[in-house]
């Protein structure tokens, strides 16, 4: 079942329902390359292109080169994604645009279906701690600068913004359980 769902998300299919992506977001959990926590050699090549002042073709297409070298071990990558979709439209790829955007999409239709952040019962569940500061870009949101956690539940403050919103919960339950797994592996 997973596999077929991986197709659909790597062919951007538009026609997934909810539940789908639902079971691709979360069911990524359950893969030998989930890994929350791990950093690829391919992130640093990107930042260094990242904090160049002005981009030539060149760097744009190594950002998406970085990215999709990114996204072989993580395909939910939401970071990678939109790095690519940025670089696409500088490029005038509108058709890798719009199948990385829908990419996006799909992950993030997944994760604001779990809640709405308000509160720890409506708390976003997200399967990286990355994907919490990607949801708050995305969302419309700045990070205010504090986080905590409190039992599985990470709480970002906000900038101040147009709703009054301070802070939003985020459920890092996927992540937490994987680093207690992998300490477990360690005694």
């Amino acid at each position: 079942y997973y596999p077929k769902l991986v197709e659909k998300f790597s062919k951007t299919d538009t026609s997934m329902t909810l539940e789908e992506k639902r079971h691709l977001y979360y069911g990524f959990i359950h893969q030998k390359n989930y890994s929350p926590y791990t950093r690829s050699g391919f992130t640093d090549s990107l930042r260094v292109t990242l904090k160049k002042k002005n981009y030539s073709t060149k760097d744009l297409k190594n950002i998406v080169k970085y990215s999709d070298s990114l996204l072989i071990h993580n395909p939910l990558s939401l970071k990678a994604i939109s790095y690519k979709i940025y670089a696409k439209k500088r490029l005038n790829d509108s058709i890798g645009h719009l199948k990385d955007y829908t990419k996006m999409r799909i992950i993030t239709d997944a994760m604001l279906s779990s809640g709405d952040g308000h509160s720890k019962e409506t708390a976003f569940y997200v399967i990286s701690p990355t994907h919490e500061y990607s949801l708050l870009n995305l969302l419309g949101y700045k990070f205010g600068g504090k986080q905590s956690l409190t039992d599985h539940y990470d709480y970002l403050t906000l900038e101040e913004n147009e709703y009054g919103i301070k802070g939003l919960y985020f459920d890092i339950s996927a992540s937490l359980n994987h680093m207690n797994s992998l300490f477990g592996k360690k005694d």
